[in-house]
Formats: C-alpha cells, structure tokens, sequence
C-alpha cells in the first residue's frame, strides 16, 4: 500500500513539474526587446473570431473540433527601425475583399504607424500599434507576457477581428 501512494505521488509531482510555464524569451532579452521597441512576433496559432470559419474547419475530413488553427513557422509581425512588417494570413469575412487572393491577407509594410506601451501590475507589457498609411484602419493589439509568450488581436476597419498566439524574439541582424 506504501508504494503504490509513493507512486502516485512521484507520477503527480512529475506531471506537475511538466505544466511548468515554459520559458520562450529570456528575462534580459525580453528587457532589451521592449526597452528598444525592435521585436519579432512569430505567429504560432491563428483563432478566428468567425464561427462560420472554425464550423468549416470541422466539416473537413479529418478536421478537428478545436477553434484555432496551428500555423507553419514564418507568420510574423516585425517591428524594426521605425518600421511595422506584417505577414499574417487571414482567416474569417472580409467586408471588402480583393480580386486578388493574395491581398486578401496581412501582408504590408508601414512607416507610419503610433505605437503606444504600457506595463500592467503582473509585469507584461501592453502594446497598441495604430497603422495610419494603409488603406484601411488597422490597430494591433499585442501583450506580451513575462516568459516571452505574446498574444496579438487585429482588428481592421473592412474585416472581422482575429487574433494570434505565439511569441516574441529578438530581430535577426541584417545581412549586408
């Protein structure tokens, strides 16, 4: 009877020590990144906001009942020398789509953008981003934790709202 409470105990101290918070940016480098306001964000799940879009999803072959979609590595949103690089897909209802099925996605460059920060009690920080030269009013939500997991929320003035998990990294230095 001794062992078997001692091994249920050592299999629940193990499986609490795996649901530890996972560490995706370090302490410093997160410090760094939101002193200098110079980051990447990389996507790594997309949750559309659109029920029609995750009642699809399920109706495929081999679709799973879950309401976001795993993303392949890439999708990112790159703030960088005054300037917002954005590279998303979309997924969800566009009020004013485009022939064009690439326009269609996040995919643009801007130079001219607000950024505004803030740090809550529990030490993550508060990102608004308000694009100003594209063609539709964009403002990007972006939180970023303190183990480096971020969560960013699009919200455009021809499309419904969608948001995406991942985290924040340092920017890759240039090639020249």
């Amino acid at each position: 009877m001794k062992n078997t409470i001692f091994l249920i105990f050592l299999a629940a101290t193990i499986s609490l020590n795996s649901c530890a918070k996972k560490i995706y940016t370090s302490a410093n480098t997160l410090q760094q990144i939101t002193n200098s306001d110079e980051f990447t964000f990389l996507a790594e799940r997309a949750n559309p906001s659109n029920m029609d879009v995750v009642n699809v999803m399920n109706s495929l072959p081999n679709g799973s009942s879950q309401k976001f979609l795993n993303l392949d590595y890439g999708y990112v949103i790159t703030i960088k020398n005054n300037e917002l690089n954005v590279d998303l897909p979309y997924f969800g209802r566009l009020y004013t789509p485009n022939y064009d099925q690439s326009k269609n996605n996040y995919n643009f460059t801007s130079k001219d953008f607000t950024l505004t920060k803030s740090q809550d009690k529990k030490g993550n920080w508060n990102y608004k981003i308000v694009t100003k030269d594209q063609p539709t009013n964009l403002t990007i939500s972006l939180e970023i934790y303190s183990n480096g997991k971020a969560y960013a929320n699009l919200n455009s003035s021809d499309r419904q709202s969608i948001s995406y998990d991942g985290y924040v990294m340092k920017n890759k230095p240039d090639n020249k």
